[in-house]
């Protein structure tokens, strides 16, 4: 038996090995796109304008000795080593460490928090002995409100750096791979064919990502695996054919040297240089698609060796070829023979690494979104197997005509290479600032690790970063424009859409006055599920007390909506839903708390409406059930005192499980819907919650074996009702909404508000579009919110 059990370890850990190396295969065509065409453009980048490569070769050793180091340092030893661990349940990027930090500290400023959001599986939390130093720093950021902004800011400052890269990096790529035509080309030809071939690819990119990278990809990692072969292979040949001892320049002794001779130029030239790692901050955007293992395989024995022997090759054809001082590209280190070949692939390649990119910035504009940090647009899933295969119309062709814009406005690889140097650095500084902060809160390290940290690779990145930044008039400038513009449209959104949620919360209507509502007062009730979507998790909305006051009737059966996200990547279908009563049985009306991940897909109109009347027949089923068991048993099911001063009734997590059948056991929780203003408290709660998942404590079977008793004829007529419900039609109730900053409100908030934000609402798409209502069922009720 024993052997037996060996052998099926061994088979299991070799099945595993075999789905880890081919994960790490195919993390090639998504992850390193980018970065492994870097060698197209550093050495030209570098040596564009600051240095001049002469015949000491002090420069060009210098510049590979630095590549060498950086390339060690910041993709190696701290993404492949450190900042891969920091995922989130798998997940990684800028939204996955901020998830993380709020998870562990109270700092963020999403509205309708719920403790109940924290009995997510995916809500994990390490239970460690919270250390008196991890203590102090977790409640110097809860304490001040400044803090938790400052954090939001960080965030989207990162976020709008990897936007304004999704704009770079497919000019500089493409441009890098068609400028090899300038070899078999003559000059004048060469200048009138550059922009137009280049052009015409980008536009030929964009116009096929409504396929969906899906239908392409299965092409893109051996793309990348002969491009990593090709560049490997004419490096190893140029260092045996041209200098073998070229290897002695990765010493950091050269560093040093090329400091002393090219000083302040030699400074400013890294501005180039740390184009060679354009592309690391992918193997940790990407993680959730692979695995740390296969990231970790796939850079560290093919990318890491394939990029060093490029740069070393193209160095040691460099350090004994002088006559191309004036003209430094890959291309002239090819033999001629080659070149037409190595264009072609370098070209594909080029493509895959754009792509990569253009798909992130697909996906990172989709979690602002879900974390109402942008504004609405559409998105459309192109795969139904892959998971987060997205397609975003509106910014693919804003980016297309931004990539035509730079790659006609600026025409020269120094440019473009300053612009997207500064926008790379600026997202590595966003990572290391924001993993120091993980370090501490969520591994529980003594914060001296986490200064080290900061410290080591902070002032590696801000040596780059501030050698970029002085390129200012020089291209830099592009992504310091582009950043500011969105974090003002991410911010203005984000802070109005707060306001709106406080405004609501503020003038929110008792459950009596719903109560009171009845045939005395002219109010009647018509045929048909009425769904009001609001961003409340207790209490009646004001946009439904307005469209009662205007139009005296409302549907027989009644949910309150609300589409609400959470800090997790996904929310397991099974937790999705809390759903609970809103007043007796006999008023037919309901909560339901529909919660997703800042990764999850949203449903379409049509399966959520029906997936919503399946959780609500699942809910009464449990709820008269949970009744008679109750009374069977002789405990007291009557509601809390809680319950009975806000007039909720206890909310449950409906999952997939057979009611008729079994019941689950309950637990107790109570859950305190969060302000996010700082002037005010909420006060009011919402009962209890009841787990209705696939239950790990014990089952309590019963049967109902008098097909008289009154409990059964009650809930076969509220099955029955909502069921004549759903066939008579749902109606869509949504807030058409105005927002104006109220009198004494600053300039700037009147500007924000006023114009700002109501410009974007009257441009972006519209809730009942993101929802895709059919116009028939929508109904719209405008409000005037005042903030």
């Amino acid at each position: 038996m024993d052997v037996e059990n060996e052998k099926c370890w061994q088979k299991s850990k070799k099945d595993s090995w075999r789905t880890t190396l081919l994960l790490a295969y195919q993390s090639l065509g998504v992850v390193y796109g980018d970065l492994s065409t870097s060698p197209l453009y550093v050495y030209r980048s570098t040596f564009a304008e600051d240095i001049q490569h002469s015949e000491t070769n002090e420069e060009i050793f210098g510049v590979l000795s630095f590549v060498f180091w950086t390339l060690t340092l910041v993709p190696l030893c701290k993404y492949v080593f450190i900042v891969l661990r920091a995922d989130d349940n798998g997940e990684g990027g800028t939204f996955a460490l901020y998830s993380s930090i709020c998870r562990h500290a109270k700092v963020s400023l999403l509205p309708n928090r719920q403790v109940a959001d924290e009995s997510l599986s995916t809500y994990k939390l390490e239970q460690l002995p919270d250390r008196e130093y991890n203590s102090k720093v977790r409640m110097l950021l809860e304490k001040y409100k400044f803090l938790h902004t400052a954090l939001l800011i960080l965030v989207l400052l990162g976020t709008c750096m990897v936007i304004g890269d999704g704009v770079l990096t497919p000019v500089i790529s493409v441009f890098s791979a068609v400028s090899g035509l300038e070899l078999s080309m003559s000059k004048g030809h060469h200048e009138y064919a550059m922009i137009p071939i280049t052009c015409f690819i980008l536009v030929c990119l964009f116009a096929l990502q409504h396929y969906g990278t899906h239908r392409v990809g299965f092409f893109f990692a051996p793309i990348v695996l002969v491009w990593l072969i090709c560049i490997s292979g004419l490096g190893l040949y140029n260092i045996i054919h041209w200098n073998p001892q070229v290897y002695q320049a990765l010493s950091p002794y050269y560093m040093l040297k090329f400091f002393k001779k090219t000083k302040k130029q030699g400074w400013m030239s890294l501005g180039g240089i740390l184009l060679c790692i354009t592309g690391s901050e992918a193997m940790f955007a990407d993680l959730g698609h692979f695995s740390y293992a296969a990231i970790q395989i796939a850079f560290t024995f093919l990318v890491y060796p394939a990029l060093i022997l490029a740069y070393m090759g193209q160095a040691a054809y460099l350090s004994k070829n002088h006559q191309n001082v004036d003209h430094i590209s890959y291309y002239v280190s090819v033999p001629e023979s080659l070149r037409w070949p190595v264009l072609v692939i370098a070209i594909l390649a080029s493509v895959v690494g754009s792509q990569a990119i253009i798909s992130g910035t697909f996906s990172i504009i989709n979690q602002s979104q879900s974390l109402g940090c942008f504004p609405r647009v559409k998105v459309v899933h192109t795969s139904d197997k892959i998971h987060g295969q997205i397609y975003i119309p509106e910014i693919n062709w804003i980016l297309m005509i931004l990539c035509i814009a730079v790659t006609i406005g600026f025409r020269d690889i120094k440019h473009m290479g300053n612009a997207s140097g500064l926008a790379v650095m600026a997202v590595m500084l966003v990572t290391t600032c924001l993993t120091s902060l993980v370090i501490i809160l969520c591994w529980h390290k003594p914060p001296i690790i986490a200064l080290c940290f900061l410290l080591f690779f902070g002032s590696i990145e801000l040596l780059y970063f501030s050698a970029s930044l002085v390129k200012f008039l020089e291209g830099a400038w592009l992504p310091i424009l582009l950043a500011l513009f969105l974090v003002t449209v991410m911010f203005v959104w984000h802070y109005a859409t707060i306001k709106k949620y406080e405004y609501d919360l503020h003038n929110k209507v008792s459950l009596e006055w719903l109560l009171a509502l009845g045939p005395t007062l002219g109010i009647c009730r018509v045929p048909g599920i009425g769904l009001v979507f609001t961003d409340l998790t207790s209490g009646i909305p004001a946009n439904f007390s307005r469209f009662v006051t205007n139009l005296p009737a409302f549907h027989r059966v009644l949910v309150f909506v609300c589409v609400k996200s959470v800090p997790v990547p996904f929310v397991p279908p099974a937790e999705r839903y809390l759903v609970g009563r809103v007043g007796p049985a006999s008023l037919r009306a309901y909560r339901c708390i529909v919660r997703y991940g800042y990764r999850d897909v949203h449903q379409d109109v049509d399966s959520f409406e029906s997936d919503l009347v399946k959780r609500l027949a699942d809910f009464i089923h449990y709820d008269w059930c949970r009744s008679q068991t109750s009374t069977d048993r002789g405990t007291d099911d009557h509601p809390s005192a809680s319950e009975r001063s806000s007039g909720e009734h206890r909310l449950a997590v409906v999952g997939n499980i057979d009611f008729t059948r079994s019941l689950v056991f309950e637990v107790d929780e109570s859950m305190q819907q969060e302000s996010v203003s700082c002037g005010f408290q909420t006060v009011e709660s919402i009962g209890d919650i009841i787990e209705m998942s696939t239950p790990k404590e014990r089952r309590v079977r019963f049967a109902i074996d008098d097909p008289e008793d009154p409990s059964e004829v009650q809930l076969r007529q509220e099955l029955e009702d909502l069921m004549a419900a759903q066939q008579s039609g749902t109606a869509f109730i949504l807030g058409h909404s105005h927002v104006k900053a109220k009198q004494g409100s600053s300039v700037f908030k009147r500007i924000a508000v006023n114009f700002g934000y109501n410009f974007l609402r009257r441009n972006c798409r519209g809730p009942d579009v993101v929802l895709k209502v059919p116009p028939a069922s929508l109904l719209e009720v405008g409000m005037v919110y005042v903030v």
